[in-house]
């Protein structure tokens, strides 16, 4: 008995999302951080992402996959146009391979909009809002806010340069 109600509360405990954000959901600023988008300007890998209980609780990140599937992807940013692209390549992952949208404002929000092959991005009407932490030459970290149980919890995804 005792042993069903554990796996009970693991079931309820066991996922957690964000949905996506629309693009009327307020931003601090409209203003663009130049200097922080030419900083990551390049291509970059994920090296990990971490987020508390992530032992017990999978996120699906973007509403594309398991975050665990993020660490290994790559991306790569043009910091004039402000586009770019991703890949998850990890084993046993889906594969997923996307042109992507992106900005930092001056209070470090970075906006992140997936766009399907073929979609203009300004038909995109959805995106996600994320942190930018711990910015260097070489790493940097995108912070996303996920609600697990009515808690906020952090999801933390470290970006380190490739070339």
């Amino acid at each position: 008995m005792k042993k069903t109600i554990t796996l009970m509360v693991l079931a309820i405990l066991f996922f957690a999302c964000k949905s996506k954000s629309g693009t009327t959901t307020p931003v601090a600023s409209t203003k663009l951080d130049k200097s922080s988008q030419v900083a990551i300007k390049g291509d970059w890998v994920i090296t990990s992402v971490t987020y508390p209980g992530s032992d017990y609780i999978v996120v699906n990140s973007f509403q594309i996959a398991d975050s665990k599937c993020f660490v290994g992807s790559t991306w790569h940013f043009i910091s004039n146009n402000n586009k770019g692209n991703m890949a998850l390549t990890k084993s046993g992952c889906p594969a997923f391979t996307s042109p992507i949208v992106w900005s930092i404002n001056k209070e470090g929000v970075f906006v992140l909009k997936i766009v399907e092959a073929g979609t203009k991005s300004k038909t995109v009407t959805q995106g996600y809002l994320l942190r930018v932490a711990n910015q260097t030459g070489t790493s940097f970290q995108l912070i996303d806010k996920i609600n697990v149980g009515g808690q906020n919890k952090e999801v933390t995804y470290q970006f380190v340069k490739t070339n």
